[in-house]
């Protein structure tokens, strides 16, 4: 007894989704937070804007003759590839506009850092930001934020900063937030004393929670080994307190001088608002600012898209860009492909500082397609064209990794609606790709897709190819 629908039944090619929506299905409506409201006396968000308007009105200049003078898809525009400025283009800016090449290089770093210029490779082309500058001010704003973020590469370390470890100087990155969050509760001028004291308190605190205990038995005091050397990072804090307030007043987040400092209205907002993200995830049921990186995905799995942006915005705002991208790819790197997905569109809040080591993951199969996907739209493509960029072959083993994905933690329907979205055009088709590609998961998919599926003669054809998948036939 055959069945009346075709074996080689037309494929319905559909956008692909998300992967984050496959398991939308179970999830709940949760009860929206209200709005909050921003500290008394905070500027409204025009003035806001207009004072970062001001700010970054020389990199608002620069990165618009860089848009004119050098034009989309001109090389030459950066030295050896990176994203530094080259001397002859940063003399043809000074000569245009009536600067120094010192003050070109500077203005250019920080339209960078903001956004306003994207560098990829020896290519320089505006960024959106740029393009909405005069009309939208949530995106001048978020382009503050921007180069408030990145207020550590802003501005070169002092002379004396510069003998310190490498270590010495994260411990200080990393203990900024809290001195930035005194700052902010305090509303007004406090004295550099108090905020070394602050920062001594924090890099103490930083060093014990990375303090681990040895357990195994100890050598006899004859036979241990000879105090080590006090390390640079034990060294005054003063140099690099210095620094790093010198840095944030360069950025426009405070004033710094006469012994004491003070948040700028912008600097204090931003703080404000990284506090407040952070106090959303704090709340969220899973806890997940607390939460490593494989946890917090895990916990964000259930939320619909947009609350899991927000829980990703706040737990990245809680650590530092590095350790934050290191984690996630780690995270990427795991057996469950749904948090490899989810790892991803986390990664595309991180923007321009994610890049490296993304692209350092493009020689991993499990991880390629993701990162190709991630570097095509961090270019400029758009998102439902970036699927372009993947050969016949990763496309078909991202489609396996998300059907893993929605067997996994989704629903028998969602695995059928995903069917539709292979790029192959007929079952028999993608079935062959399927085996071919090699997935790890691929026999799993296929028992489940077969089992989910409720035309009997397709089903039985994909338990076929799951058997010979299995069997290597």
């Amino acid at each position: 007894m055959t069945s009346r629908i075709p074996r080689d039944s037309r494929l319905r090619l559909v956008r692909p989704r998300p992967l984050a929506a496959a398991p939308r299905a179970m999830n709940q409506r949760r009860p929206r937070r209200p709005a909050p409201r921003p500290p008394e006396g905070t500027p409204a968000p025009a003035e806001l804007a207009r004072m970062a308007r001001s700010g970054l009105a020389g990199a608002a200049r620069v990165a618009r003759w860089a848009d004119a003078a050098l034009g989309p898809g001109r090389a030459g525009a950066t030295a050896d590839g990176k994203a530094i400025l080259s001397d002859a283009t940063a003399e043809r800016a000074a000569r245009d506009l009536g600067l120094t090449p010192a003050q070109v290089r500077a203005d250019w770093d920080t339209a960078r850092l903001a956004g306003l210029i994207e560098v990829h490779g020896g290519t320089a082309r505006p960024g959106w930001r740029l393009r909405a500058w005069d009309r939208d001010d949530s995106a001048v704003l978020r382009g503050w934020v921007a180069l408030f973020d990145a207020w550590s590469l802003a501005h070169p370390e002092s002379e004396e900063s510069e003998e310190y470890e490498p270590a010495a100087v994260a411990e200080v990155v990393s203990a900024m937030p809290q001195v930035l969050s005194f700052l902010q509760l305090s509303a007004g001028p406090v004295p550099v004393p108090q905020l070394l004291d602050l920062l001594q308190q924090r890099v103490t605190e930083l060093r014990t929670e990375r303090c681990e205990v040895d357990y195994a038995p100890q050598p006899r005091a004859a036979h241990r080994p000879a105090p080590a050397e006090p390390a640079a990072a034990d060294a005054p804090l003063e140099p690099l307190l210095d620094w790093a307030l010198r840095a944030l007043a360069s950025v426009g987040a405070l004033t710094y001088g006469d012994g004491q400092a003070t948040l700028t209205p912008l600097g204090s907002w931003a703080v404000w608002v990284k506090l407040e993200q952070i106090c959303v995830a704090a709340q969220s049921p899973a806890g997940n600012i607390e939460q490593g990186a494989e946890d917090m995905l895990r916990g964000c799995a259930q939320l619909r898209p947009n609350a899991a942006r927000a829980e990703y915005r706040a737990w990245l705002a809680a650590r530092p860009v590095g350790s934050a991208v290191t984690e996630l790819i780690g995270a990427a790197r795991g057996e469950d492909a749904l948090l490899r997905g989810l790892a991803f569109e986390a990664l595309r809040l991180v923007g321009a500082p994610a890049e490296p080591e993304v692209r350092a993951v493009l020689d991993e199969p499990t991880l390629r397609p993701y990162a190709l996907l991630w570097l095509a739209e961090h270019e400029g493509a758009d998102p439902e064209d970036a699927p372009a960029v993947l050969t016949r072959e990763e496309a078909t083993w991202l489609w396996v990794d998300t059907a893993a994905a929605v067997a996994d933690h989704g629903e028998a329907p969602l695995l059928v609606r995903h069917l539709e979205s292979a790029v192959q055009p007929t079952v028999p088709a993608l079935l062959n790709e399927v085996r071919a590609v090699g997935h790890p998961r691929t026999v799993q998919v296929l028992v489940a897709l077969a089992a989910a599926h409720p035309d009997p003669a397709l089903a039985k054809a994909v338990r076929r190819a799951a058997f010979q998948v299995h069997t290597g036939g």
